[in-house]
This record gives C-alpha cells, sequence and structure tokens, in this order.
C-alpha cells in the first residue's frame, strides 16, 4: 500500500514535468511567464486557480513549469549520485586491498567535507549556467554516504561462498563484481535513489531560496525564492509560496513511502516482522 501510494504520487509529477508544459500551454492556454497587468497578485478565482503572483503571473502554470525543473533537477543528480556511489562502494567492497584503500579515502574525504557550503559556494560561482550544472553539482557532492554504505554491504557478499566458488572457478572479476555481486544489493541501491531524489529537490530549493540558483528558469525554489523577494508572508499571499511548499512536501512523502515498503521487500526481518502481525490482526477480527 505504501509503495502503491508513493509510487502513484511520484508517477503523477513525472507525467506533469514531461507533458505539464504541453497540457498548461495548449490546452489550459496558460503560460507561466505571461504577465496580467489586471490581475497583480490575485486570490484564487475562477480565471486564475491558484491565484497570481505580484507580476500577474498565472501560479498555476508556474507550479506546472516548476515540476518540470525540479524533477529534472531531482532524478538527474539522484542518478548521477547513486551511479557513483555504486561505482565506487561497489569496487572498492570487492576489490579491497589497495583499490578500496583508494576509494576509501577519497570516501571518507568527501564524508568530511562541508558539502552544504561548499555547494553553495561552487552553484554561486557557476551562477547563472542552468539547472544542469544545479543537478551536476548536487549529484557530484552527494555520492558518499551511499559509496560507504555499498562498500560495507559489498564486502559481506564478496565474502560469500558462491563467490568464492566463482572465483576458484576462474570467473571474470569485474563480472563477479556488477553482476553476481550488484545485484545483491537492488533494494538498497533504490533506496538510496529515492533518499538522494529528496535530498536534491530540496538542495535545488534551498539554492533557489538564497538566490544561487539559475534565476531564469522556473522551479518551485525559485518560486518560493520570488516569494520571499515579494515579502508574500508578510503580506498574506499565500497561494504564491504554499503550492510549491506542497508540491515539494508531498515529492519528499512519496519518495519516503516507496522507501518503507523497499526496505520491507529488502529487509527480511521486516518482512517476518509484518507476516506476524497479520495472524495476530486475523485472530482479533475472529474473536
Amino acid at each position: 500500500m505504501k509503495v502503491r501510494a508513493g509510487s502513484a504520487i511520484i508517477a503523477f509529477f513525472a507525467l506533469v514535468a514531461i507533458f505539464g508544459g504541453w497540457f498548461s500551454e495548449t490546452v489550459l492556454g496558460l503560460d507561466p511567464r505571461a504577465n496580467d497587468i489586471q490581475a497583480i497578485a490575485q486570490p484564487p478565482s475562477a480565471e486564475h486557480l491558484l491565484g497570481t503572483t505580484q507580476f500577474g503571473q498565472d501560479v498555476l502554470a508556474q507550479v506546472i513549469a516548476g515540476a518540470s525543473g525540479s524533477m529534472f533537477v531531482g532524478f538527474l543528480a539522484a542518478a548521477i549520485g547513486t551511479a557513483l556511489a555504486v561505482l565506487v562502494g561497489v569496487t572498492a567492497g570487492y576489490f579491497g586491498g589497495g583499490v578500496d584503500g583508494v576509494l576509501n579515502f577519497l570516501t571518507n574525504l568527501f564524508l568530511v567535507m562541508p558539502v552544504l557550503p561548499l555547494i553553495f559556494v561552487v552553484a554561486g560561482y557557476l551562477q547563472g549556467t542552468g539547472l544542469w550544472t544545479i543537478a551536476l553539482i548536487i549529484g557530484l557532492f552527494g555520492w558518499a554516504g551511499g559509496a560507504r554504505t555499498l562498500r560495507a554491504q559489498a564486502m559481506s557478499v564478496a565474502g560469500r561462498d558462491f563467490v568464492r566458488a566463482m572465483r576458484l572457478l576462474g570467473e571474470n572479476n569485474r563480472r563477479l563484481a556488477f553482476f553476481e555481486v550488484l545485484p545483491h544489493m537492488t533494494g538498497l541501491i533504490a533506496s538510496m535513489f529515492l533518499h538522494a531524489l529528496i535530498g536534491a529537490v530540496l538542495a535545488e530549493a534551498g539554492l533557489a531560496f538564497l538566490g544561487i540558483s539559475d534565476s531564469g528558469a522556473i522551479s518551485w525554489g525559485t518560486m518560493i525564492q520570488a516569494a520571499q523577494q515579494q515579502s508574500a508572508v508578510l503580506r498574506g499571499l499565500w497561494w504564491w509560496f504554499v503550492p510549491p511548499g506542497l508540491c515539494i512536501a508531498l515529492i519528499g512523502t512519496a519518495a519516503a513511502l516507496v522507501n518503507f515498503g523497499v526496505d520491507e521487500v529488502a529487509n527480511p526481518k521486516l518482512r517476518v516482522v509484518r507476516t506476524r502481525r497479520r495472524p495476530r490482526i486475523a485472530r482479533s477480527e475472529a474473536v
């Protein structure tokens, strides 16, 4: 149930990110950058379902357009960070020795770095380069924790009897690492990806709120930043900042729900607890 609910929310926002721009402009006739001087800072109405901004821009159109920007950053950064974590963690954990020493030192170096301030500095230096660069920066600085977890898991799997037997038979080490050891960590990798997705969306929103993200792009973060600059909270323009904030919260909730479901599937102990609860519930209902 958790996985279905979370997956449905993520799939909905993914569809909005892909087709929302076309639907908004073609079907609804809304332009996120158009200024309606006759409707400045108007609350939700029949003409503007989510109201308008201080600049007369339709909030609904901007929320739809912002889904594309925020989800793009989230998925790209999560993909980059997860790929680096898998490459470094599995390689270090399986091969060990000098390879493990070098990669573990690199991982520890990134772990002790003040990542958030470093992201702010790099993003500020590269300001105006677009969402691609923001996603790349977040992904490049967000892999170390996952790599360390995967390293420990890879070391555990690499020490099992079936891996040792295949080594004795002369199986290629790269094939063993990425085709025999890696599949045993799919649940953990999926959980890491979802965690990285939440972190990337929140990081982009934080960068935009601080004015470091690309101000020319439309995302939920830049919407909140624009509302903050125009004192929307003090002026009571709740319809300007609540929708993008709610969307970010929904993405986080959905990813967390899917993550809980993945943990139940990947962790045998959680499955045992769940199966034990079902007979108790059935007995109580029978009584």
